[in-house]
């Protein structure tokens, strides 16, 4: 997988592996970075404007927000990551926060927070290839560390695609993150210090 950062120049490549419908079509990667108030009343193509705008920061910001992986030169996967500050819905959630003491304010702990993966490219472990390069991007934007916030199932339990957007722990682990905490009973909290 050949990885680069999703920026607006790259927007059709985004929009194909989000597609025309589903999950990914519909949330533009939006939920957590606006949170669910604002992201509930947005229509789609109002959070496709959002994510675009998102796609072409300032020159002097550290980075769009995500990148994307490509197979075969075609547009496969996608992976949200950036400061966890950056994450409205995590600042009120408990599932970052809970029995732990950590500074919401922190730009120095960046969070991954959305995987896509384009249908036809799906069951290939492309998300582990996109955890690791996230943390990658993070240590080279200077993040301090990196956490993800993937859910488990409970034993042959089927999770929809809708859910695993956030990651399952595989992949984080293989990218070096270990779980600090269970927040709830089905979400972890993963980091790795840099």
């Amino acid at each position: 997988m050949e990885i680069a950062e999703a920026t607006v120049e790259r927007w059709d490549d985004v929009q194909t592996v989000f597609g025309t419908r589903g999950g990914a079509h519909h949330c533009q990667c939006q939920r957590i970075r606006l949170g669910d108030h604002a992201w509930w009343y947005m229509p789609a193509e109002e959070r496709a404007h959002e994510l675009r705008e998102q796609l072409d920061p300032p020159p002097d910001a550290a980075t769009s927000g995500a990148l994307l992986g490509y197979v075969d030169g075609e547009p496969a996967g996608w992976v949200a990551v950036a400061p966890r500050t950056t994450f409205v819905r995590y600042r009120g959630s408990q599932v970052p926060w809970a029995g732990r003491h950590e500074d919401k304010d922190d730009d120095g702990v960046w969070a991954v927070t959305c995987f896509a993966v384009r249908a036809g490219y799906r069951k290939r472990g492309l998300m582990y290839e996109l955890a690791a390069a996230a943390v990658e991007h993070a240590r080279a934007r200077g993040a301090r560390a990196v956490e993800g916030y993937p859910i488990v199932p409970d034993p042959g339990q089927q999770i929809s695609w809708g859910e695993v957007n956030v990651g399952t722990p595989g992949p984080f682990a293989a990218a070096g993150l270990t779980e600090v905490s269970r927040p709830t009973k089905r979400r972890r909290v993963m980091r790795l210090d840099l």
